[in-house]
């Protein structure tokens, strides 16, 4: 069965490189990072057209789609509104696939640590870091973290799982171990 696997955690926690690596080592499965897909919209860089919330029904009809044709789909982005999340779901089961939620974390100080190091490759990066900066650096940072563990209980079948900074191969083994032992 196609299985859409959400890779939720704060920014900069691995989710991107976890979903482009298990992509590369699984032919088919669209890698449907939506960061990705924001320069593609005009505007993107301006907060007020929140292209993210413009972009996530597209992202939704492009998983179920994929789902459909009976390919995987793994969508690495931070979702913190339970009604997000769900709507993915609901497009993973609309498309007869499963849905996987895998969250990624490290304690607030290595989360924050972790995107004050990343560095800035592409557009994206840049314009995210001075989102961040915008809304409060460190602080904005360690509120998203506390959003994202708020919603946990609420989210019983999403599996956590600790991203290890100085052992990716670690963190891909037990996403691994995850997704085939279920």
């Amino acid at each position: 069965m196609a299985r859409l696997i959400h890779l939720n955690g704060p920014p900069a926690i691995g989710k991107s490189t976890l979903a482009a690596r298990y992509a590369d080592e699984h032919p088919g499965t669209l890698n449907l990072d939506i960061d990705r897909l924001l320069p593609l919209v005009g505007g993107w860089t301006d907060p007020a057209n929140d292209t993210h919330l413009l972009l996530r029904p597209a992202a939704r009809a492009m998983a179920r789609a994929h789902l459909a044709g009976g390919h995987d789909v793994v969508l690495p982005q931070y979702l913190a509104r339970l009604d997000e999340i769900e709507a993915f779901a609901a497009s993973a089961r609309s498309a007869g696939a499963d849905f996987r939620e895998i969250v990624l974390l490290a304690d607030a100080d290595e989360c924050v640590a972790r995107f004050t190091d990343r560095p800035d490759e592409t557009t994206w990066d840049r314009h995210n870091r001075t989102i961040v900066d915008e809304q409060g650096g460190d602080v904005f940072l360690r509120g998203m973290l506390a959003s994202l563990l708020a919603i946990l209980p609420r989210r019983p079948d999403a599996v956590v799982l600790t991203s290890v900074r100085a052992d990716p191969d670690a963190t891909y083994r037990a996403l691994l171990s995850q997704l085939d032992g279920r």
